[in-house]
């Protein structure tokens, strides 16, 4: 396990040079009771005995990529590391950060045997402040990863929670799944912050929230192609500063363009040290009118594709960055603009590839194996949902947020509303659908989108030309509002396995010609229809039993990726 991987910069979008990987090996303990704590492993002196495995983080324990394969539930797993500090990270005014980029599902943090933070949540971004409890030379840091996935109360997504795979449902992830950093800041540094671009304005506002740095001055720096294009500064007030930078060159970010605009920023006059942070930003506006979607104004036909993020060796983690990369490339070579990100939240540097590409996406949450007819479930889901927010909120190739897929017919609407009108308060500036597919509550949504699955290209379009005096609707459940789906985010799903069995959607055709005619007729209903302003194709890649993809799941093409780029490119009926 010498080797590395995932060793480059997590974070694209919010970037210090002061940082120090700590993926590799890691010492590692499964607890399936969850006793570890009485048992000490916590305590910075542990027994070595107890820690009787070695991992490759940031994989998990499920996958082949993390040296162990252990797929069989556990409740609760352990990490520890020795980590040697020198005194250059300890100096006067500075601050260490430790940094987890996911781990599923509840993570609590010791450094060398003291409590230094706890999280709950499998998708999102650790952060713990690690400076006081550090000193110059060895120090241990200690990871427990309880993940209950069979309670009902956790967001999993796709994750099992049978012993195996089975369906739509996958191998499982416990424990860390994204890279894990050391970042040294300044005592005043700069926590977050959100850019709003204004077209109209030829601008983007930066608001930046700071630590410790009241009436300090934060400077920001904008460059297009390496030439400076826009400088501006304002002063915090209240732990916030406010800058609106102008630009004197427009930009545009567009499907199949990302024209990005790098960002600097500083923080000067708070202490000894200033604070320095690199970004990039796209000039584009999105929001739905009548149900349909627009970009920079213009109405746009979503050729979108349903991207589960799975891997055959790395189950939620990519390899490697380049197969982040690939994974785009071979959705537009098949003539997809984007992706449905399908019930998993994608890690930051995928999204800063969508956004260097120009690769519209939906952000998503993985609300299955959560009942949300609980109300205890809502308790670590809302917290988290926001955290995703506020982590993605500067990716211009986000497009819009969906936090659900497919709830059930007796779900809350109180849940769908708090939701709706959590989202829209933290952003503002985005579409929002509050269920994708069968369930949608009137008023908390702006697109209504529907789930179809039928095989026959005849029957698919009859009912998207026209409705049936009975009230037949495309969606199983969503009757109600049949008349304004504008949306079908989710259809297909060909099975195509000549060389074995595998699970899927309806009849899998007989030919490959039955296949290529199956997937024209069917795009050629949603192209051709006035009242459609988008389609999510199912899906990318098989994953594991699943083999409705256009690729395998090892990333192999199934038919020429051309045929389906010359199906889904010509200008679709509503387009403007």
């Amino acid at each position: 396990m010498s080797n590395i991987m995932r060793n480059e910069h997590p974070r694209p979008d919010f970037f210090r040079p002061s940082w120090v990987c700590l993926n590799g090996e890691w010492e590692f303990a499964e607890d399936p009771a969850d006793c570890g704590f009485e048992r000490g492993l916590s305590a910075a002196d542990a027994d070595d005995a107890l820690f009787d495995f070695r991992i490759n983080v940031p994989f998990c324990r499920e996958s082949e990529l993390s040296g162990l394969g252990h797929k069989e539930f556990c409740d609760a797993v352990w990490y520890r590391r020795k980590l040697m500090l020198s005194e250059g990270w300890l100096e006067d005014g500075k601050r260490l950060l430790l940094h987890i980029g996911a781990c599923d599902w509840q993570t609590t943090i010791w450094v060398n045997g003291k409590f230094a933070g706890e999280h709950i949540g499998g998708y999102n971004q650790i952060t713990a402040d690690i400076t006081r409890f550090v000193s110059e030379g060895e120090n241990v840091i200690t990871v427990r990863a309880r993940d209950l996935v069979r309670t009902g109360n956790q967001a999993a997504g796709k994750q099992s929670q049978r012993f195996g795979s089975y369906g739509c449902m996958y191998t499982r992830t416990t424990g860390i799944w994204q890279t894990v950093w050391l970042e040294n800041v300044p005592e005043a540094y700069v926590k977050n912050f959100r850019l709003y671009p204004d077209i109209a304005g030829q601008s983007v506002t930066v608001v930046a929230n700071v630590k410790n740095a009241e009436g300090a001055l934060l400077s920001a720096a904008a460059d297009y192609e390496g030439k400076r294009v826009g400088m501006a500064s304002g002063r915090v007030s209240g732990g916030v500063a406010a800058v609106k930078l102008p630009l004197s060159e427009l930009h545009l970010w567009e499907i199949g363009h990302g024209r990005l605009y790098t960002l600097k920023l500083n923080l000067t006059g708070a202490c000894e040290t200033d604070d320095a942070v690199e970004s990039y930003f796209g000039m584009r506006s999105v929001y739905a009118k009548d149900g349909f979607v627009y970009l920079n104004g213009k109405r746009i036909f979503q050729r979108l594709v349903l991207d589960q993020g799975f891997y055959p060796d790395g189950i939620y983690t990519a390899p490697s960055e380049q197969a982040l990369i690939d994974d785009i490339e071979r959705s537009v070579a098949c003539g997809f603009d984007g992706a449905r990100l399908h019930q998993k939240v994608f890690e930051p540097r995928f999204l800063y590839h969508c956004d260097r590409l120009g690769y519209i996406v939906w952000g998503e949450h993985g609300n299955w194996g959560m009942d949300i007819k609980r109300r205890e479930a809502w308790a670590p889901f809302v917290p988290e949902w926001t955290e995703i927010i506020e982590r993605d909120f500067n990716h211009p190739a986000i497009i819009g947020w969906c936090p659900l897929n497919e709830t059930v017919r007796d779900q809350d609407p109180i849940f769908l509303r708090l939701l709706s009108s959590v989202t829209r308060s933290l952003d503002p500036t985005r579409m929002y659908i509050d269920v994708s597919g069968y369930q949608h509550v009137e008023g908390a949504t702006d697109i209504y989108d529907t789930h179809d699955y039928d095989q026959n290209p005849e029957s698919f379009g009859a009912r998207y030309f026209k409705q049936t005096a009975d009230g037949t609707s495309a969606d199983r459940y969503n009757v109600l509002f049949k008349d304004k789906s504008t949306f079908v985010s989710e259809y297909g799903g060909i099975r195509w396995a000549p060389e074995g069995a595998g699970w899927g959607y309806g009849d899998a055709p007989k030919t490959a010609d039955e296949f290529l005619n199956r997937f024209k007729g069917l795009a050629d209903v949603l192209l051709d229809n006035p009242g459609v302003g988008g389609l999510c194709y199912t899906q990318l890649t098989d994953v594991e039993q699943e083999v409705n993809g256009l690729y395998t799941y090892a990333r192999q093409a199934k038919f020429p990726p051309e045929f389906f780029k010359k199906v889904l490119q010509r200008k679709a009926a509503c387009e403007d």
